[in-house]
């Protein structure tokens, strides 16, 4: 039942506080994953300056981000929203009858920051592909339901923080609070997979940080 952060915990509490992620044999994990059926193990504990823990915290960051996105617009369906080199990025449909732009960014960022103070678990949660798909099927998301078909299943797992959960194989931070500081950046327009003949989406750019004088 030991985790990563456990180990970190018993270094010292700094060093816990500052764990965003591990690395297992070589493999990022999130830091409260159970360390089960691994033996032995080469442990590295990840933190800010590893270039491999920011991506973990911007991946999360997306997360976030669509969390608050999904407050204000209910009905929003969403499709990937990977880390980049500098930050991170949310593909979206709107409905039909709203729209999206960069006068939403300042009350986007308050949401991002008032969920992270709620110190939110992210959750991972491993599924079996008719629980995936049922699961988005209820939401009418055409998007998650082509990636679960694409999936093996028993390798499909979800992430959940606060009031939401994605389609994810991770890892992701220990919980919201590790996010400090964010900044929506710019939004872009962005095909479906990258296919012209697809449906154009709503991409939204951020970048985010674990103290707010790094912004």
């Amino acid at each position: 039942g030991t985790t990563s952060l456990d180990v970190a915990n018993n270094i010292s509490e700094g060093l816990a506080r500052n764990v965003l992620a591990a690395e297992v044999n070589g493999e990022i994990w999130a830091a409260k994953r159970k360390l089960e059926g691994v033996y032995p193990i080469e442990l590295n504990l990840l933190t800010w300056k590893d270039q491999k823990s920011k991506s973990v915290l911007w991946h999360s960051s997306a997360h976030l981000m669509a969390e608050a996105i999904q407050f204000f617009y209910p009905n929003v369906k969403f499709t990937i929203g990977p880390p980049i080199e500098n930050g991170f990025y949310y593909d979206i449909e709107l409905p039909e009858n709203e729209t999206f732009s960069s006068e939403n960014f300042e009350k986007i960022e308050k949401k991002m920051l008032e969920l992270a103070r709620e110190k939110n678990n992210y959750i991972r949660k491993p599924v079996s592909k008719k629980e995936a798909l049922d699961f988005y099927k209820k939401k009418g998301n055409n998007y998650k339901i082509e990636l679960i078909n694409e999936l093996e299943d028993g390798s499909i797992t979800f992430y959940t923080q606060g009031n939401f959960t994605d389609l994810c194989k991770g890892p992701h931070i220990p919980n919201t609070s590790f996010i400090k500081a964010v900044k929506l950046l710019n939004i872009a327009g962005a095909y479906w997979k990258g296919n012209e003949k697809n449906k154009q989406l709503t991409r939204v750019y951020g970048v985010s940080f674990p103290k707010k004088k790094e912004l």
